[in-house]
């Protein structure tokens, strides 16, 4: 009798579950190799939405994508010119700082999800998740959060990109983001919601994207990172061979 109960109260879930739709994620580039002369990429994030019984609902369903970087600590300094000189002031903790995120929709955030969705998911740059650490009131807090997203925007490691999510059919998307040359290596994840009526009905995080340095710039980070006592006496040696070179060649002259 009991599992008639359960699953009879089970029936309602599992109907619903499945009317849920799924996405299929993918990525242009599962791995980006940073070498000299790198100016940045571009990376596709595409993929298909498919529907219960291959029928799409009526009304319009809308699609996020957001790529966001590994999380890593910063500390923020404020400079300020006293008598003359810019000195470090006050300063800020943030304990997970993305090193790269940006985010595309198929229209404006605030014309797609409300606010509070909007902060569960993280979705754009006012709605990052910083951990911000410190005794710090409420207004001082908001203003160096702004700061650092205004940093990072300006050196193109925070981007928000409306408008930019093509939806063909209601079935297939796809997206554009750029990644600047300075970008952090380390790994990346793809992330997709398809967004209906102001709720983010399906979320998939599966797809990761690998950036790391090859060549050269490999060998550098790993004796600075692995080797830090040998890559600064090979630093100060070729320091010293350069300057022996060069007042060579002017005595020479």
């Amino acid at each position: 009798m009991r599992f008639f109960v359960l699953l009879i109260l089970l029936l309602p879930i599992s109907a619903s579950a499945q009317n849920v739709p799924k996405l299929v994620p993918d990525v242009s580039q599962r791995q980006i190799n940073i070498q000299s002369g790198f100016t940045g990429a571009e990376m596709l994030l595409f993929g298909a939405i498919i529907y219960p019984r291959g029928v799409a609902p009526e009304g319009q369903v809308d699609v996020a994508v957001v790529l966001r970087g590994p999380m890593r600590s910063v500390t923020l300094r404020e400079k300020q010119k006293i008598a003359g000189i810019w000195v470090n002031a006050d300063s800020t903790d943030f304990r997970s700082v993305p090193a790269y995120y940006a985010i595309a929709s198929s229209r404006p955030l605030n014309q797609i999800v409300n606010s509070k969705t909007a902060a569960i998911y993280e979705l754009g740059l006012d709605r990052l998740q910083l951990s911000p650490s410190g005794e710090v009131n409420a207004t001082e807090q908001r203003r160096f959060v702004d700061g650092l997203v205004d940093l990072n925007r300006r050196n193109g490691l925070f981007r928000q990109e409306a408008g930019t999510v093509e939806i063909t059919d209601q079935v297939l998307y796809r997206a554009r983001l750029n990644i600047p040359s300075s970008v952090p290596v380390g790994v990346y994840t793809a992330e997709t919601l398809l967004i209906r009526d102001g709720r983010v009905i399906v979320a998939d995080d599966n797809v990761e994207v690998r950036i790391r340095k090859t060549g050269f710039e490999q060998l550098v980070t790993i004796l600075a990172q692995d080797y830090a006592l040998l890559y600064g006496a090979m630093a100060v040696l070729v320091s010293l061979l350069l300057g022996w070179f060069a007042g060579f060649v002017f005595n020479r002259l």
